[in-house]
């Protein structure tokens, strides 16, 4: 570190600040921010533009008591199953939100300075960072309703008398855009008289006060700690709901950009690989928005995948698919998509809004009903009762148990074409745990917690899995095929995430629309890969023609392992079948 670097990076670090907090003694907040951060013995020029990945980064979403194993703390079970099964396939851990909580499954966090102790201790989540990187949920919109600074809010006491947003019930909040449908403001009695508290998610989750920049101290103290832990990818959650002016739909607003920009410059300067990844679980373009000039998150969800491919598998149909695919701008060295297809919040309907119609996307959550599923609602804004579906819940295996038409045989093989794309695709795959060992929907948490999300939530008995995973059953079988993908995957340079995609339109049949296609080119340009997918549940014919294949190239599918020296050959695919076609084997 030398004091030319810790200058421009206080420089930086001010004109953040003046942007959000234009009557603050900025200099002095400045000062708290580097001592805080311990700028002065950890201080590192960050590269905007360097990619801090490649293909063999795989990631899987997990809670910290997924698995469990009498009288061992679950998260020592887990980091002893992720050793024994993963440890081959993963290199990211994102360990949702392990700290006290109160509600939501964690994300009504209690106390953000310390891990459960239902799940283990700090050092348990520390040897996780010996194996594998580590992402963590920084719950920055909100906190519990229990947390200490929420009742020292009811007391009219420090720290925490300031650090919630309140509103009026005369204050324009007509626009403000709802995830949700119970009620924005709460009412609360405190010590200096009533108050109604801004709770975009639920009563328990009451959402932080940026305004105030001793809110954004703490977390500085926060993202801190997390780093002397060995956290290096922080998850910003919720984050496009974190600055409130009233008029406005309180959606995206430029201080909450310049927030993730803040603590992009805070992380990179203090750890160069540590990387910010935005949650933002809303339309497609909104969602762009949050890689900014390369200088916001490193990391995007590409939130717009999941119901666009698991629509494109139960219809048949990759037109929605594929026209989102050809606009969707290429990510620049130092930023990527994180692409998945499950998750714990199940599949997420507004990233559809604009690609699906209303009417599309209402026969996805209804063919999705009759597979087991549950459609959680937002209201469409404040003040009225018009709601419409915000999410359904259910595992990936049962949602793709059919089609349109209803369930048929092809449950297993159209899973594993989702993930053959899901793998192939421009970024840095993430498997939902229960995706990886093919989970069913589990109606009894379901109807023992009353809550839609529990349906994808199941918690495993290690002996169970174990079991699972070796008696031949589908759990065994799916795992075994994602796995084999998986391997592949990484081996191949072209799937670098920052690589080199083009989408294709292969036609079958006088259609364009049965067959998902693109191709990948390794960024030193040595390695080409077509990645092409019948996604319908019968037999579809393609001709090789289509592909303009390089004449002098030997062309041989990663999947199968068959040559094709014929580049005008018809190749017959069978339901649900993908072929990775390469003109180089490693």
């Amino acid at each position: 570190m030398t004091a030319a670097t810790l200058n421009e990076l206080r420089f930086r670090i001010e004109a953040h600040l003046a942007y959000l907090y234009p009557e603050a003694d900025n200099t002095a907040l400045a000062d708290q921010i580097i001592e805080i951060m311990d700028y002065a013995n950890h201080c590192h020029k960050a590269s905007q533009f360097q990619n801090h990945w490649d293909q063999n980064d795989i990631a899987v979403i997990t809670y910290g008591n997924t698995v469990k194993n009498p009288g061992e703390v679950p998260l020592k079970t887990l980091s002893n199953f992720l050793d024994n099964y993963l440890s081959e396939l993963i290199s990211i851990v994102h360990i949702l939100p392990f700290y006290p909580f109160s509600s939501d499954d964690g994300f009504s966090v209690v106390d953000y300075s310390a891990v459960n102790t239902e799940l283990g201790t700090w050092q348990d989540i520390q040897a996780l960072t010996d194996k594998f990187k580590l992402m963590a949920d920084l719950v920055i919109n909100h906190c519990s309703a229990e947390s200490e600074w929420f009742k020292n809010f009811i007391d009219d006491k420090s720290p925490g008398k300031d650090y919630f947003f309140t509103a009026t019930l005369n204050d324009d909040i007509a626009s403000v855009v709802r995830p949700r449908t119970t009620p924005l403001l709460n009412e609360v009695d405190t010590a200096s008289g009533k108050k109604h508290v801004w709770c975009t998610f639920s009563p328990d989750q009451v959402d932080l006060n940026f305004q105030n920049p001793d809110v954004l101290l703490e977390f500085v103290r926060i993202i801190a700690l997390y780093l002397r832990w060995g956290v290096e990818i922080f998850r910003l959650d919720a984050i496009a709901f974190l600055w409130k002016i009233m008029g406005t739909d309180c959606l995206n607003l430029p201080q909450t950009h310049e927030v993730v920009r803040l603590l992009r410059t805070l992380v990179e300067h203090r750890k160069p690989s540590a990387l910010l990844i935005t949650e933002t679980n809303i339309p497609n373009q909104e969602n762009l928005s949050y890689f900014g000039n390369a200088n916001e998150a490193h990391i995007i969800y590409n939130f717009s995948l999941p119901p666009l491919l698991v629509n494109s598998l139960i219809t048949g149909d990759c037109h929605y698919l594929r026209t989102w695919m050809m606009s969707n701008p290429p990510s620049r060295n130092g930023t990527t998509y994180l692409n998945f297809i499950a998750s714990h919040d199940g599949l997420g309907l507004r990233p559809a809004e604009g690609l699906l119609s209303t009417e599309e996307i209402q026969s996805l959550a209804d063919t999705l009903a009759e597979f087991g599923g549950h459609i959680s609602w937002r209201a469409l804004n404040h003040g009225t009762n018009i709601s419409r579906p915000y999410e359904i819940n259910i595992s990936l295996y049962d949602a793709l148990k059919g089609t349109t038409q209803g369930p048929d045989q092809y449950n297993h093989e159209r899973f594993v074409c989702a993930h053959a794309i899901m793998l192939a695709l421009e970024g840095i795959p993430a498997f939902y745990f229960h995706s990886l060992f093919a989970t069913h929907n589990d109606e009894k948490r379901l109807a023992k917690t009353g809550q839609n999300r529990s349906i994808n939530r199941h918690r495993w008995e290690l002996a169970a899995l174990e079991e699972a995973l070796s008696n031949g059953s589908g759990h065994q079988q799916a795992f075994e095929a994602l796995s084999r993908l998986i391997l592949i995957r990484k081996n191949n340079p072209a799937f670098h995430p920052n690589a080199t995609q083009f989408t294709l339109h292969m036609p079958t049949s006088g259609q364009l629309n049965h067959i998902f296609a693109f191709w990948r080119q390794s960024i030193d340009r040595e390695q080409s890969i077509f990645c092409i997918n019948n996604i319908t549940n019968e037999p579809r014919s393609i001709s090789l023609a289509d592909l303009n294949l390089v004449m002098y190239d030997e062309w041989q599918d990663l999947l199968s392992g068959e040559c094709y020296n014929d580049h005008k050959a018809c190749i017959e695919l069978s339901p649900y079948q993908s072929l990775w076609l390469s003109n180089k084997v490693y």
